[in-house]
């Protein structure tokens, strides 16, 4: 009789360059599985947008494994247990997760298992550089990126070969009703997705096309191109890397593979490689403290006079302060499930500082509107933006969204674009428009507080609160 056993497919929803995949495969006859877990993440159950992704991506797994992609919903422990009886199988494989809602949940279930007399085996198969490989020479784990980096580079390997897709490839066929993802509700009952539809394909196939198409016209201008919002000088992996439906090590060897072929530019390939590090760096936050996706890594903020202001929090998410560029990014994200990683900090300036709502209520808004929300960089990079984080940035350096605006969207493409309205005012008052001649804004077609909300804030006035604040908050 057939050894049997199960690959637990969690975050990586991908055949190719998967560990636990692979180790199942030489293991026996293997039952790939994937269980909706609702229950267990609490506040972090899967976002709107993230739902969406997540259906998407499961249709393409399953048509991958020519549809033997067996789909559960409930407690895994409970589910993993019955299989494993139902089945015979003697193991499970699974690919590590360092949040720490799932931290504890798999301690809890490779118990459970090993108990009931199963081998569990976990793999790396999500980071480069998991987090307890890089540490200080104390054993204390890193706060601040850049000696992260540095150390990283040196102890660490360079990214393997990625594994291929296994030739053999023995699959116990699926039980299930063809629709038992649909069974798992995770599409909205509004079909407010259409547009975001329109924007992204899930899947390993695509992911690894989008890949490709970076190498080719992306990353050559990576280094200053990846600030400007309207060019695609950006590799739009983050969705892909965070349902796992391509490695970030395949990506650093794809990269790495390019630059040593000279088919890239070696110091676009490093600063690219460095931005994909600074996830591994969040990662590696979170795991050692945990606590940061709630609450300020910085306890001195636990003292500083957030705003409760449930109006501006509802004007910020609906792209209506009256400010272009941040309006641009919240209707970026509301329509595209996305937002420029420049424009991301802008608008979390905005919201932290001229409004001083709390960094919290925005990282939420995010969660449940990004497709590529993820617990480890979205709680970090709110917090590096807030002031509040590890290695942040100062609370004293707040992004002025005018001058920002006019830096880098300085042809204004990227506004015009997500904020219609305004495509006939004028550069030089495109960027400001409360700030225009009344004169100009009406041959334009706009009148303040009716085409186009007014600022909701003065700059100036809201900066010099918010540093007031901040320096208040240190005398205590």
């Amino acid at each position: 009789m057939a050894v049997k056993t199960i690959c637990w497919f969690r975050q990586d929803l991908r055949l190719k360059d998967n560990p636990a995949l692979s180790a199942a495969i030489l293991e026996g006859d293997t039952i790939p599985l994937f269980i909706l877990d609702d229950e267990t993440p609490k506040e972090w159950r899967f976002g709107a947008a993230s739902r969406w992704w997540l259906h998407q991506s499961l249709m393409s797994l399953n048509n991958s494994l020519d549809g033997n992609l067996w789909v559960e919903q409930g407690n895994p422990e409970e589910i993993l247990t019955r299989i494993l009886k139902q089945t015979g199988a003697k193991s499970v494989h699974w690919n590590r997760c360092y949040e720490p809602w799932q931290i504890a949940r798999d301690k809890r279930i490779k118990k459970t298992l090993t108990d009931f007399g199963s081998s569990v085996q976990s793999h790396n198969g999500c980071l480069l550089w998991e987090p307890w490989t890089t540490l200080k020479k104390d054993g204390t784990p890193y706060k601040v990126f850049t000696p992260f980096y540095k150390n990283g580079l040196t102890v660490q390997r360079s990214p393997s070969e990625p594994l291929n897709i296994p030739s053999t490839c023995e699959l116990l066929e699926c039980p299930m009703q063809d629709d038992k993802i649909s069974a798992l509700n995770l599409l909205p009952d509004q079909n407010w997705t259409r547009p975001i539809a329109s924007e992204w394909t899930p899947g390993e196939s695509h992911a690894h096309a989008r890949l490709k198409n970076f190498l080719k016209h992306g990353i050559h201008n990576y280094k200053e191109g990846r600030d400007i919002p309207d060019r695609s000088s950006v590799s739009r992996l983050s969705p892909h890397l965070k349902f796992g439906e391509i490695s970030p090590n395949f990506v650093a060897w794809q990269v790495k593979k390019a630059a040593d072929s000279e088919q890239i530019d070696n110091l676009e390939a490093e600063h690219f490689t460095r931005e994909l590090i600074w996830r591994e760096f969040s990662y590696s936050l979170i795991y050692y403290f945990p606590k940061m996706t709630n609450q300020n890594f910085k306890r001195d903020f636990t003292e500083f006079p957030w705003r409760s202001d449930e109006q501006a929090l509802k004007v910020w998410q609906q792209g209506k302060t009256g400010y272009p560029i941040v309006d641009a990014g919240m209707r970026e994200l509301w329509q595209t499930g996305y937002m420029h990683n420049r424009v991301r900090m802008i608008v979390a300036s905005f919201l932290t500082k001229n409004l001083m709502v709390h960094w919290i209520e925005g990282a939420r808004w995010f969660w449940d509107c990004l497709v590529d929300a993820d617990l480890a960089s979205n709680s970090c990079s709110w917090q590096w933006v807030a002031g509040t984080g590890a290695d942040a940035a100062p609370y004293f350096r707040i992004f002025n969204p005018v001058t920002q605006s006019q830096k880098f969207d300085s042809n204004g493409s990227y506004i015009r674009k997500f904020v219609p309205e305004l495509a006939s005012v004028p550069i030089k008052h495109l960027h400001d428009p409360s700030n225009a001649p009344e004169a100009e804004l009406l041959r334009a077609g706009i009148t303040l507080g009716i085409q186009y909300p007014r600022a909701i804030v003065d700059l100036k006035e809201t900066r010099k609160r918010a540093l007031d604040a901040y320096r208040g908050m240190r005398e205590i």
